[in-house]
């Protein structure tokens, strides 16, 4: 079993000091597709993989609900995160009004292939 921890961007050193000398990775909470630029609050993958970190996570809910983040970006991010040689927690799930509608599955089959559309050929699969 693999343990990642995934604290915010400002804990990530302390978690670094902590995790020392165990078997506990840790990765990023979030990340922006583009490897350098203008994007002000946001962190470029390459960033994260100099900081030490293996992991990074990427379409949490909380991006998608409160900072409108598309299946598109989430796509952006996942090639980004991988082709950096990172491993990506790419994460789905639906709203409480999407389950209560019983729409669940149709989200999280539309979330897969919208949001991992460009990892799936770069892998073979």
């Amino acid at each position: 079993m693999e343990v990642v921890i995934c604290p915010p961007f400002t804990a990530l050193a302390a978690a670094f000091e902590a995790a020392k000398g165990s078997s506990v990775a840790i990765g990023a909470q979030d990340c922006h597709w583009e490897k350098e630029g203008a994007f002000t609050g946001e962190v470029a993958v390459p960033m994260i993989a100099d900081l030490g970190c293996s992991h990074c996570l990427v379409g949490h809910s909380e991006r998608r609900q409160f900072f409108g983040e598309t299946d598109a970006a989430v796509d952006k991010k996942v090639d980004a995160v991988l082709a950096q040689g990172l491993s990506c927690i790419a994460c789905v799930g639906e709203t409480l009004a999407e389950r209560e509608a019983g729409q669940t599955f149709v989200v999280l089959e539309r979330q897969v292939r919208s949001g991992l559309t460009g990892t799936w050929p770069r892998r073979g699969s």
